[in-house]
This record gives structure tokens, sequence and C-alpha cells, in this order.
């Protein structure tokens, strides 16, 4: 699994702040942070940008990039704002993403053609409510393909996200074994050998401090890797997390097994 760091938000306080005042220091702090904790890329979520967007993120890409040359994510529902943040990158980035929703596969969407850049598509209703089981999930996943080739996109540029939710939802437990199951099941609806990907840090969203949400996200990381997973959005400053990640990537490598990765 690639570890893509989440940490980079607009909900950051810090984050917030260099971005108003075009600061560089403290994204690249955040950043070069992330990288020592072992982040394989950086995913950069700014929010909407509702003011300034083109500028913000050409200043939040440039900055990312003056600090480590990891891949990026650029995540945010403003399409001037993504275009922006794709022309800054130095090499090509991930889009952060689409969905059903009209405005998306109008707006967002054909940036990926545009840029011949690679795209996340989310398991979602056009209404952005999240679905109830794996086979309407599933069902889902046919018709973002489906989207997704009529906007030129190669099987090779598109990431499926399943949408993990917080496992204190009512159902959150049993969706999340629902997701395990889409992860098994994708490339044969699909046809094709689909990339994959997961926000870990839903799972354990409105825990708060609760030492217990660490232990979840480790191991459902465990089975995520176990069912498949190719990439994974998760905190890097969680150490034990990340050690948790390190270590699925070693044992479900198809090369030899070493400690020295872990």
């Amino acid at each position: 699994m690639l570890r893509i760091a989440d940490n980079l938000q607009i909900t950051n306080p810090a984050v917030a702040g260099a971005l108003d005042r075009f600061a560089p220091t403290p994204i690249e702090n955040l950043v070069r942070e992330c990288v020592t904790a072992g982040a394989q890329a950086i995913d950069i979520n700014t929010g909407p940008l509702p003011r300034d967007s083109e500028a913000k993120m050409t200043f939040c890409v440039t900055t990312v990039q003056a600090a480590c040359d990891l891949p990026l994510v650029i995540d945010t529902a403003n399409p001037t704002a993504m275009a922006a943040g794709l022309k800054a990158c130095r090499n090509r980035a991930i889009i952060n993403g689409f969905s059903l929703e009209p405005v998306k596969l109008e707006k967002i969407l054909p940036l990926a053609a545009a840029h011949n850049a690679a795209i996340i598509g989310y398991l979602l209703f056009p209404d952005g409510h999240v679905p109830p089981d794996a086979d309407t999930r599933l069902n889902l996943a046919v018709d973002i393909w489906s989207r997704a080739q009529q906007a030129g996109i190669a099987p090779d540029k598109l990431i499926i996200d399943p949408v993990v939710v917080p496992v204190i939802w009512q159902d959150g437990h049993q969706q999340a074994m629902q997701i395990l199951k889409v992860l098994q099941l994708l490339p044969d609806i699909l046809g094709f050998d689909v990339k994959t990907i997961a926000g870990l840090s839903n799972l354990t969203a409105g825990m708060g401090a609760d030492p217990r949400r660490l232990t979840l996200e480790q191991t459902y990381l465990a089975m995520l890797a176990g069912a498949g997973l190719d990439m994974v959005l998760l905190n890097s400053r969680h150490a034990d997390t990340m050690a948790t990640a390190r270590a699925c990537n070693a044992l479900t490598s198809p090369q030899v097994f070493t400690l020295e990765g872990i």
C-alpha cells in the first residue's frame, strides 16, 4: 500500500493560517514531518477555497514541492483550484476526486483527461449519500467506470475509493466489513485490476482523543491490506499505524521478506 499522509488539511489552523498569509514555513515543516514519519505521498486538502483559489492552491503545491519530492494528491472540490494545482505540479498528480454527483462529473472529471492525471472515484450516490452495502457499492463502481471511460480515462488512471465510514455510525462496523468485500470483488466486476484507495482516518472520525481509535486503525488497516488495498490515506503522526502499514507491505510484497522495511 502506498502511504499517503492526510495531515495537510485546511481544518488544521496552522495550515489555514499559512494559506491566508501565504506563509510557507508552517506547511514546509508539516510536510517534512510527514516525510520523516514515512509518508510516500502527500494529500493537499485545501477545502473549497472560496477566495483566491488559484493563487492559494498554486502557493500550496509549490510550497509542498519545495519541501519534498513525493507524489501529490490534489484534494479540493473547487475545479478552478484543482486545475491550478495540477498546472503547478512538477510531476503528474492524483485528482481527489469525483463521484456521480453531476457537478463533479461536469467540472472535476474532465480535468483528469486534460492533464493526463489519475483520478479517485468515490462510490457514492449522485446526491452524496453513502451506499448501504457491498452490492450497491459495486453497482456504483460500474457506473463510475462507465463515466470515466466516457471522459477518456484509461483503466490505469482510475482509482476507486469505496468510502470508509465512521465506525461509531449505527452500522459502521458492518459497513467496514462490506468494504473488504468490495475490494476483493472489484477486479472481477470491472474486468481489470483497478487501483483502490481508502481514507483510514474516516474510520475513527468522531472518537476524539480516545486511545482505542489507534487500535481500530491498525486492525482495520491490516484487514484492508489483506483485501488488496493499493493506497491508504492516513495520519502520519500515528506512529503505530504507520508501522502497521509498513509491516503489511512487508507481508504482502511479492519480494523476499525482510525486516529492514518495517
